[in-house]
């Protein structure tokens, strides 16, 4: 396990001390499952919106309840640790929620990114974020690329 890896109620303190210095908290979220370019690019761009980037990262269940019964391919533990593992992530907290709401509310970030595939107008939490005078960012899609479409992709070169 890495220590980037928290709890919610770990990641609040550790941000407590964050705002004390006046840096400014980005989050994102997702199932992050069959981690790909697009995600790295995401994630990358998100980081250079601020200071501290959070990865909030749907639990199995969640995912299941989201993608359905046959995914995640990668268990959270896993995937948990590969975004850890990247340098432009500070920490990751793991949901089991369908949606980050609870988890948004209570990390208070400044900028909340999705990619640009959601309409900034549905993406979840935004009414908290824009409500705490932090805004909502969309970063640019990777066409042609999705875990969907590995998965695909993988099915076809089995027997």
């Amino acid at each position: 396990m890495t220590d980037k890896l928290v709890t919610l109620q770990e990641l609040t303190a550790l941000l407590e001390q964050s705002r004390v210095h006046g840096q400014k908290i980005v989050f994102t979220n997702g199932c992050f499952d069959l981690l790909h370019v697009g995600h790295v690019r995401s994630l990358q761009a998100a980081r250079r919106l601020g200071d501290i980037l959070i990865v909030g990262l749907n639990s199995d269940d969640s995912v299941r309840q989201l993608k359905g019964p046959h995914r995640p391919v990668v268990p959270q533990d896993q995937r948990g640790e590969v975004l850890a593992a990247l340098t432009c992530v500070d920490h990751v907290v793991i949901f089991s929620e369908p949606d980050p709401l609870r988890v948004i509310t209570a990390v208070r970030p400044d900028i909340l990114v999705k990619s640009s595939d959601w309409d900034p107008q549905e993406v979840i939490g935004r009414d908290v974020v824009v409500a705490r005078g932090g805004s909502v960012v969309s970063t640019p899609e990777v066409t042609g690329i999705s875990t969907t479409l590995l998965i695909e992709r993988m099915r076809m070169f089995s027997p």
